[in-house]
């Protein structure tokens, strides 16, 4: 259905977990989201331990509270600094798991108009596919992949 006067992304949805690229993602969206008058809903996935034992999967979960945490108040801190009197909507989610499996659960539940990810800085991913190359695969949204 044809909406009179809206033009471009609702919903931009951006993954980040603390590296510089997800960082540069994030300022990335959120100048995105400033232009288009858009939320944005800033996404981090507490990776999971994969250690067994309980006393581990506490810290582990707890070590993830805390990064999310930190993150969200860095984040807080950079809109302060670059909104230029501007207001950016913007919403921060946070859940344990897989980070593909995670961005596009929340993708889906906010109906993203457009993901915006950092390339993967790790080595490994140039063969078996980083969370920036499946998102795009997956072919749902309008992806971009800032390195």
């Amino acid at each position: 259905m044809f909406e009179l006067g809206t033009d471009g992304p609702a919903v931009i949805v951006v993954g980040v977990d603390g590296t510089e690229s997800s960082m540069r993602a994030a300022a990335y969206a959120a100048g995105l989201a400033r232009r288009q008058g858009s939320l944005l809903a800033v996404v981090y996935i507490q990776p999971m331990g994969t250690l067994g034992g309980a006393e581990v999967g506490v810290a582990v979960a707890q070590a993830g509270r805390e990064a999310a945490a930190e993150l969200e108040q860095q984040l807080r801190e950079s809109a302060e600094r670059a909104s230029h009197g501007t207001q950016i909507r913007w919403e921060f989610h946070t859940a344990q798991g897989d980070a593909y499996g995670g961005i596009v659960e929340h993708a889906d539940r906010l109906k993203a108009d457009a993901v915006v990810i950092g390339a993967s800085e790790k080595a490994g991913h140039r063969f078996i596919g980083s969370v920036a190359v499946r998102l795009v695969k997956a072919g749902r949204w309008p992806v971009t992949v800032v390195p």
